[in-house]
């Protein structure tokens, strides 16, 4: 049986939460796991994981396979630094504003 250390979503269309449980690699995505080790709450600022580290330890020992996202989700928690966060891109209606707003801040600025 193949074990993996993996996020099960839960939460509305949109407001994405997760849960990191251990399951049988076969089982759907939000299906039948076997436990649930931690959490993670990527919409609040900064982002939210919690996991029982002991309880991971302990699966991994055993031969569960943690999937990439899980493996990072770890890594972030031991190294006890807040998750990074993505930089925003500005659309290019927003970086015109920004441009006419720094132009016409420039004008007011000459004219006195």
């Amino acid at each position: 049986m193949a074990v993996k250390i993996r996020l099960a979503r839960h939460g509305a269309k949109k407001r994405p939460y997760y849960r990191v449980v251990v399951a049988d690699s076969r089982n759907p995505r939000d299906g039948r796991h076997t436990d649930e080790v931690g959490r993670y709450n990527p919409l609040t600022n900064p982002k939210t994981i919690t996991l029982d580290l002991e309880k991971i330890d302990e699966w991994i020992a055993k031969g569960a396979q943690p999937s990439d996202s899980v493996a990072h989700l770890i890594d972030i928690v031991r190294s006890g630094a807040p998750a990074p966060e993505k930089k925003v891109k500005k659309s290019k209606k927003q970086l015109a504003k920004d441009a006419a707003a720094a132009e016409a801040a420039a004008e007011a600025e000459s004219a006195e």
